[in-house]
């Protein structure tokens, strides 16, 4: 029976390194190309090694276009990204809070409202937002790409609305005889609280929003405010060659900033989960 037992947690070890290897394979593949030149990249080898070890896709890629460096396009992410990300947790836990904890008229009708816009994929609004936004003469700026996010994530909304029903409302009640008012009890009881939800939220808008590429295509024309993801596919030029190790090279610097967030993060997240979200 131990032999058996032991055999069996060998294959599932086994199954799960080979599966997992499957899954980050590509990634591998583009990190080892970022080393390659474009003959053998073009060669399509399976391969993780290289011929000939090349550091120059790196530094040809930093150089970006027309004299705009590959840190121009970093920066514009990195602002963009941030400020989206914080206007999606403080929008979607204020709103999270009031449907969940607040009693008011007409609560449920627009909670209803708020699902119902979870069911709409993107492309139904894409364009009737981008004619609101030129209307109001600012497509061509980082407004479209920010404000938004300030009013509020269906999708985030209703994960903290979830994570509070797990809160005791005895909370909000010991409060407010202690006098607190609703935002009080919202910013010294909730959202401490909430912390497990606003790390998830974190992590994962921050990666949607750092890997957008639909709307800095619409709404961005001048090639000193594009994102990084625009930036790189400047290298596939259609009338000339393009530059696959230079690609790979900053696609594979495009992943480091979404990995640190997710590393640095999910120590709070697993921490939050171990407790329950409750601390004391």
């Amino acid at each position: 029976m131990k032999v058996k037992k032991n055999m069996k947690k060998t294959f599932y070890h086994v199954f799960v390194v080979l599966f997992g290897f499957g899954m980050v394979y590509p990634v591998l593949w583009m990190i080892s190309g970022s080393f390659k030149d474009n003959a053998e990249i073009l060669r399509g080898t399976l391969s993780l090694l290289t011929e000939n070890f090349k550091l120059t896709n790196y530094v040809t890629g930093w150089k970006g276009f027309s004299g705009i460096t590959f840190a121009t396009f970093f920066k514009n992410s990195f602002f963009i990204t941030t400020a989206a990300t914080f206007g999606t947790v403080l929008s979607s836990s204020l709103v999270a809070y009031s449907l969940s904890r607040v009693r008011f008229k007409g609560r449920k009708f627009w909670f209803i409202c708020m699902l119902a816009t979870m069911m709409l994929p993107g492309q139904v609004i894409m364009i009737p937002s981008f004619m609101i936004w030129y209307n109001l003469g600012l497509a061509n700026s980082y407004v479209p790409l920010i404000l938004p996010y300030f009013c509020g994530q269906a999708f985030f909304i209703y994960q903290m609305m979830q994570f509070m029903t797990g809160i005791p409302r005895e909370l909000d009640e010991a409060a407010t005889i202690d006098g607190c008012s609703k935002y009080s009890i919202y910013s010294n009881i909730i959202l401490p609280l909430l912390k497990p939800s606003i790390v998830t939220t974190v992590i994962i808008q921050f990666y949607w929003k750092w890997d957008d590429y639909m709307g800095p295509l619409l709404y961005l024309s001048k090639p000193q405010s594009y994102t990084v993801s625009l930036a790189i596919k400047l290298f596939a030029d259609a009338s000339s060659t393009t530059d696959y190790g230079a690609m790979f090279a900053m696609s594979t610097l495009s992943l480091i900033p979404v990995f640190l967030i997710f590393l640095f993060f999910n120590r709070y997240l697993v921490q939050g989960i171990g407790t329950s979200g409750l601390k004391g």
